[in-house]
């Protein structure tokens, strides 16, 4: 689903680039003249784990393998932006954002038969991004952007205290707090009453969450990151 709003993404984007470049009226002209704006996001994402896994692990059945699927989801924010120029500016973007994420595993189970099991985390994030965004000159009605900057993440559906009893309700717990790296970019266009925008994101987490509680799907993993990946469509004024 995100590939295809990507891949829809882009041919908006070269549409309204192209019909940008021969426009005649110059909408919201005083734009770059305030300090602040304020604004909102809506925005779908695809998260999953960086794994890096023991080389050594000693438990009844051997794991031959565990790896990720990205899962969709869906962000929220609010946007508010403090411009120090027309072409750079600090935005804070307190977002609530759904993700889910899904570990696959794949143990040998003696002779030429092995047991797989799918383990989902699902996330519900209180989100405090601050990011730097790097913006060109208007051509037009339309500018091409940067962004950089770093986030703080509280997840409401962590359940880390949560007790593990039997072998096919056992979850991988996570703790509650994330930090992440945030890079991408987007492109604003001017429309008559309102400033629309499409911005890429990605967020690389910092921090190991995996809370090592002694199971079989918790033992062979060092440690779990959080990757996200975000295409965002944003309403200012």
């Amino acid at each position: 689903m995100l590939r295809k709003l990507f891949i829809l993404s882009i041919i908006c984007l070269t549409t309204f680039a192209a019909g940008a470049q021969n426009v005649s009226t110059t909408n919201l002209p005083r734009f770059d003249r305030k300090p602040y704006h304020f604004g909102f996001a809506l925005g779908f994402n695809t998260a999953d784990f960086y794994v890096d896994r023991y080389t050594n692990t000693n438990f009844q059945d051997s794991l031959l393998s565990v790896n990720t699927d990205n899962q969709p989801g869906f962000n929220l924010g609010i946007i508010t932006s403090l411009n120090f120029n027309k072409n750079i500016s600090i935005r804070f973007l307190p977002t609530l954002s759904f993700q889910e994420r899904a570990l696959n595993y794949v143990f040998y189970a003696g002779g030429d038969s092995t047991t797989a099991f799918t383990k989902r985390v699902e996330s519900t994030f209180i989100e405090f991004p601050i990011n730097f965004k790097f913006r060109t000159n208007r051509v037009g009605n339309f500018a091409a952007y940067a962004l950089t900057g770093a986030k703080y993440s509280i997840d409401m559906q962590s359940q880390k205290d949560v007790k593990n009893i039997l072998l096919e309700d056992l979850i991988v717990k996570t703790v509650s707090n994330d930090f992440a790296l945030e890079f991408g970019g987007g492109m604003d266009f001017f429309l008559t009453y309102f400033k629309f925008g499409i911005e890429l994101k990605m967020a690389v987490g910092m921090p190991n969450l995996l809370v090592p509680d002694g199971t079989q799907f918790s033992d062979p993993i060092r440690s779990l990151r959080s990757r996200t990946f975000m295409i965002s469509f944003t309403f200012g004024g």
